[in-house]
C-alpha cells in the first residue's frame, strides 16, 4: 500500500489515536530503562553483584536495544510498521516478565538483553509511525509531544521503582511492564492500519555481525579494566583483545556498510551535515545523561542513606519540566534560530552537572533536587528541536533508516555513559583514597587523638574491650576516608560529564538550519 496516498483519506481523529498509542509503548520501554536506576542498590545487595556486574543491568539493555535498533529500518520498510511493533510489544513483555522472575545476576543480564531487543523495535518504530501519519508541518509539534512519554519516564520511572522496591520486591519493577505491555500490543492489533514500503531490500548480514561486535565487545573490555578479577589492568590480554577486536569489527562495519547496495545502517546519511552533527550532539548529550543519572541514585542511598522511594522523587520534576518545556522550544525553533535554543539547552544541562560536582556528605535533597530541576529544563530545551533539526532534510525512503540512527546514537551514548563513568569513578576513587591517605600522620597527634576519641565511644555505647575498640575507631576512620573517596570520584565524574556537554556546542554551530521541504516528503 502507498502510504502518502492513504493518508490523504484517513480520519483527522487516526493520527492522534496512532500517538497515543505510541507514547504509550515509548513510556513502558523508556520507563524500564529509568525505573531500575533507583532498584540497582537493592538488586546489588540481594544477588550480590559488584557495580563492574551491576551496570551491564543497564548497559546489557541499552547494547541489545541499540543493536536491534539497526535492523528496525530494514524490517520496516520490509514488514510494515504494525508487524513490527507487535513483535516488539511481545519480545519486550515476555522479556521484562522473565526478568522479573530472574533469581541470579547472570539470569537477569541475560533477559534484559532480551528485554533490550523489544525495547529497540518499539521506540524507532514509533518514530517513524508517528512521522508517517503527520505531514511534515506537524511533524515537530507531533514529535514533541512524542518525548513527553519519555519526560514521563523519566520522570516517574525513578519514583515507581522506588515505591516498588520499598513496599514490595525488586522483581516488580518488571512486572509492572507485563499488562502495559499487553494492553498496547492488542490496541496496535485492532486499531493500527497496516503500511508498508514497496520495499525489496535485502538484509545487510555483514553489517548486521559487525555492529553486533564492536561496542559490546569494547564495553566488556572497559568494564573488565578494574574488574576485582584483573590485577593487570589495560595490559590484561582479555582487555588487550577486546579493544583489539572491537577496533577491527568497527572498521569492517564502515567497510561493509559503504561497499553494500542494501546496508543494514546507511552511514551515507551523514554526508548530509546537518544529519551528521546533530547525531554527533545526541551522542554527547545521552552520554551524559545515562551517566549521571545511573550514579545520583547509588550516592543517594549508599552514600546519604535515602530509600529508594526518596531517591526516586527527586527525579519526578526532571520529567514534569521536560513535559512542559518540550511542546514550547518546539514551536520556538519556528522564530529562532533553532541551535540557539540548542546551545541554551546545553548550557543548562552542563550546569546541572556542574551542581553535582559539589556533591559531599552534607549535600540536601533541596539542592539535588534544584541541579535535578535544571537539568530537566535543558533536556527539554535540547532534544526536541535536535530531533526535529536532524530528520528535517531527510526523504520518506530513509525516513525510517534516519529514525533508527538517531536512536542508536542515542543508546550508544548512554551505553558509553554507563560505563565510562563506571570506569572512571573506579580510578578516580582509587586515586583520591591514596591521596587521602597519605595526607593522614597516622603518628601524629591528630590521629591518636581522634581514634582515642572514637575507642572511647565504641567502649560506652557496645561490649568491646580496649583493644578491640580501638580497632574499630581506626576502622572507621578508613571507611570515612574511603566513603570522602567515593564522594570525590562522583564529582570528577560529573565535572567530565559538564566539559563535554558544553563541548557539543561546537558541532551545534556547524548544523543547517535552512528548511529544504522539497527533500521531505510523506511515506
Amino acid at each position: 500500500m502507498n502510504i502518502s496516498a492513504s493518508i490523504a483519506t484517513e480520519s483527522p481523529v487516526y493520527k492522534w489515536i496512532i500517538l497515543v498509542n505510541v507514547m504509550i509503548t515509548t513510556f513502558m520501554a523508556v520507563l524500564d530503562a529509568t525505573v531500575v536506576n533507583t532498584a540497582l542498590p537493592v538488586i546489588m545487595g540481594t544477588l550480590g553483584a559488584s557495580m563492574n556486574t551491576a551496570e551491564w543491568i543497564l548497559t546489557g539493555y541499552m547494547l541489545s536495544l541499540a543493536t536491534i535498533l539497526s535492523t528496525t529500518g530494514w524490517l520496516s520498510n520490509r514488514f510494515g510498521y504494525k508487524d513490527i511493533f507487535i513483535i516488539g510489544l511481545i519480545i519486550f513483555t515476555a522479556g521484562s516478565f522473565m526478568c522479573g522472575n530472574s533469581t541470579s545476576i547472570g539470569e537477569l543480564i541475560f533477559w534484559r538483553v532480551i528485554e533490550g531487543f523489544g525495547g529497540g523495535i518499539l521506540m524507532p518504530v514509533g518514530m517513524s509511525i508517528v512521522t508517517s501519519v503527520f505531514p511534515p508541518n506537524e511533524r515537530s509539534m507531533a514529535l514533541g509531544l512524542w518525548s513527553i512519554a519519555t519526560a514521563a519516564s523519566v520522570s516517574f520511572g525513578p519514583m515507581i521503582g522506588g515505591y516498588i522496591v520499598d513496599n514490595l520486591n525488586w522483581n516488580y519493577i518488571f512486572y509492572i511492564n507485563v499488562p502495559i505491555g499487553v494492553f498496547s500490543a492488542i490496541f496496535t492489533l485492532i486499531v493500527q492500519r497496516r503500511y508498508k514500503l514497496d520495499s525489496k531490500l535485502k538484509l545487510d548480514i555483514p553489517g548486521l555481525v559487525t555492529s553486533s561486535i564492536f561496542l559490546p565487545v569494547f564495553l566488556y573490555g572497559l568494564s573488565r579494566v578494574n574488574s576485582s578479577t584483573n590485577a593487570m589492568g589495560w595490559k590484561d590480554p582479555v582487555v588487550m583483545g577486546c579493544m583489539w577486536l572491537s577496533a577491527l569489527s568497527f572498521l569492517l562495519f564502515i567497510v561493509a556498510e559503504l561497499s553494500s547496495d542494501y546496508p543494514l545502517i546507511n552511514i551515507r546519511l551523514f554526508k548530509n551535515r546537518t544529519f551528521a552533527f546533530s547525531n554527533i550532539v545526541i551522542l554527547i548529550f545521552a552520554l551524559g545523561m545515562f551517566g549521571s543519572t545511573f550514579l545520583i541514585p547509588l550516592y543517594m542511598q549508599d552514600t546519604l542513606g535515602y530509600s529508594a522511594f526518596q531517591t526516586g522523587l527527586i527525579f519526578l520534576p526532571v520529567g514534569i519540566i521536560q513535559a512542559f518545556v518540550s511542546p514550547a522550544s518546539t514551536r520556538i525553533i519556528k522564530f529562532v534560530d533553532a541551535r540557539l535554543v540548542i546551545i541554551f539547552g546545553l548550557i543548562l544541562l552542563s550546569g546541572s552537572f556542574l551542581m553535582n560536582y559539589r556533591f559531599s556528605l552534607q549535600t540536601t535533597r533541596e539542592f539535588i533536587s534544584h541541579s535535578m530541576i535544571l537539568r530537566g529544563a535543558g533536556m527539554g530545551i535540547l532534544y526536541p528541536p535536535l530531533i526535529a533539526v536532524a530528520i528535517r532534510e531527510i526523504n520518506a525512503i530513509n525516513m525510517a533508516q534516519a529514525s533508527s540512527i538517531v536512536n542508536i546514537m542515542r543508546q550508544i551514548g548512554g551505553s558509553i555513559g554507563v560505563s565510562f563513568f563506571t570506569y572512571t569513578l573506579a580510578v578516580r576513587r582509587t586515586y583520591h583514597k591514596q591521596m587521602y591517605s597519605e595526607s593522614i600522620d597516622y603518628v601524629g597527634t591528630v590521629y591518636n587523638q581522634s581514634v582515642e576519641k572514637l575507642s572511647f565511644f565504641y567502649s560506652k555505647v557496645g561490649s568491646e574491650n580496649h583493644a578491640d575498640a580501638i580497632d574499630k575507631g581506626k576502622s572507621y576512620i578508613i571507611q570515612w576516608l574511603d566513603t570522602e573517596a567515593y564522594i570525590s570520584g562522583l564529582n570528577d565524574d560529573f565535572l567530565l560529564g559538564a566539559i563535554v556537554t558544553f563541548l557539543a556546542i561546537i558541532p551545534v554551530i556547524f548544523i543547517s538550519v535552512k528548511k529544504k521541504s522539497n527533500k521531505v516528503n510523506n511515506h
